[in-house]
C-alpha cells in the first residue's frame, strides 16, 4: 500500500492512503489520525489499512484528488534520523580527491551518523539556507521506515522490520562540513532539515525491485530540469538495509518510526551520473575540468524520482527550490 501524509493544523499531520497510481487519496481516521500512530501498532493495522487501501483502489471508497503541494512529509517528525553511506562507490571517490584511500575497514562496518529528526521536510516545502555560502549541496537517497526493532537483530530477520519504503533528500552545507568533522561529534550544524518523497509504500508494492535489502530501480535526480543522474539503487550497494539495520541494533533496540537512509545513491559507472552536486565536483576535479560545477543556490530547482519498469512514480517527486534567507520563507 502507500502513505502519505496530508498537511493540517497539527504536526504531525492527517495519514491517507493514496492509490497505486498516485491520483487520489482517502483519510482513515477510525484506523490511525497520523502514521505515527499506525506504526506503533504496525501487526494490528496494517491489515485493515491494506484492506481500505485495496477498496480504494477498486473504486470502492471515498477519494479526492492527491496533490503533493499539500503533503507534509510522510512522518512530519521522527524518533530517530539514521543515515549510512552504503554506496562506497561514492566515499571512494571523495576520499581519492583529496589523496586518502579507503581504510579496509570501510568494506565490512557500515558508515552511519544519527541526524536531526525532530523537522522533516514535505516533498515541495523549500530547501532553506541562511548563506549559499554555506554550499547548499542535494543527496537523493532511499530510505526506510521501520517498525520496533529489537536489540541483536540479525540481518537475516532484520527486512520483516521494514514497513515502509521512500525517498530522501538529505541536503547538506558542504562548507560546513568540515568543521563539523573536526570536532570529532559528527554533523550538526552542515546538516539542515531533509525532504521525504510524497509517498512511503509497503515492499510488496515495490515487487521484484526489492529484494537483498536494495530497491533495483534507478534514483533519477535533476538540477533546473537538467538530468544530473539515475543510479541503480541496487547496485555497489556494498550494505543492504538488511545490514544497516542490523548493524544499529547491535546496541540498542529502534523504536516504530525509526527512518533510515541508505546514503547518497552512486554507482561506479560514470555513465549512470550522480545524485549530489558533491560528486559531480569530484569527478570534474579528478577529471581536470574548471571551474566546477556551482553548489546550488537561490531559486534554483531539485527534482527527485523513481520510476517503476512501465515508467510510472513510485513514490511521487520530492520537487523542491532553494530559498536563501536569513528568515524563514
Amino acid at each position: 500500500m502507500k502513505l502519505a501524509t496530508l498537511k493540517n493544523a497539527t504536526r504531525d499531520g492527517q495519514l491517507v492512503l493514496v492509490s497505486r497510481d498516485l491520483s487520489r487519496c482517502s483519510a482513515v481516521p477510525h484506523l490511525a489520525a497520523t502514521l505515527q500512530q499506525a506504526l506503533e501498532d504496525w501487526a494490528h493495522t496494517a491489515p485493515e489499512l491494506q484492506a481500505e487501501y485495496l477498496a480504494l483502489n477498486a473504486g470502492r471508497r471515498g477519494s479526492k484528488p492527491f496533490d503533493t503541494h499539500h503533503c507534509a512529509a510522510p512522518l512530519p517528525r521522527a524518533y530517530q534520523w539514521l543515515d549510512g553511506s552504503a554506496y562506497l562507490s561514492h566515499v571512494e571517490l571523495v576520499r581519492r580527491a583529496r589523496g586518502a584511500g579507503m581504510p579496509p575497514e570501510f568494506w565490512v562496518d557500515p558508515l552511519m551518523y544519527q541526524g536531526g529528526s525532530d523537522e522533516l521536510l514535505g516533498p515541495t516545502d523549500p530547501i532553506t539556507a541562511p548563506d549559499a555560502e554555506m554550499g547548499i549541496d542535494l543527496e537523493a537517497e532511499i530510505a526506510v521506515i521501520t517498525t520496533d526493532v529489537p536489540l541483536g537483530t540479525r540481518p537475516e530477520q532484520a527486512l520483516s522490520h521494514v514497513a515502509l519504503v521512500g525517498l530522501v533528500n538529505d541536503v547538506t552545507l558542504r562548507n560546513l562540513v568540515q568543521a563539523d568533522l573536526a570536532k570529532g561529534f559528527g554533523f550538526l550544524l552542515s546538516k539542515p532539515a531533509s525532504a521525504l518523497s510524497p509517498v512511503f509504500v509497503t515492499p510488496d508494492e515495490l515487487g521484484e525491485a526489492w529484494h537483498g535489502g536494495r530497491l533495483h530501480l534507478p534514483l533519477r535526480a535533476f538540477v533546473n530540469g537538467m538530468l544530473l543522474g539515475q543510479p541503480n539503487g541496487g547496485v555497489d550497494m556494498q550494505f543492504g538495509f538488511d545490514q544497516l539495520i542490523a548493524h544499529v541494533a547491535r546496541t540498542r533496540r529502534l523504536g516504530a518510526g525509526t527512518l533510515l537512509g541508505s546514503g547518497t545513491v552512486s554507482n561506479r559507472d560514470p555513465a549512470a551520473g550522480v545524485c549530489c552536486l558533491s560528486e559531480k565536483r569530484v569527478r570534474e576535479q579528478l577529471d581536470g575540468i574548471s571551474p566546477l560545477t556551482p553548489w546550488l543556490q537561490q531559486g534554483d530547482r531539485v527534482r527527485i524520482d523513481m520510476l517503476d519498469a512501465l515508467g510510472h512514480s513510485l513514490f511521487g517527486a520530492i520537487d523542491q527550490q532553494v530559498h536563501v534567507s536569513k528568515t524563514a520563507p
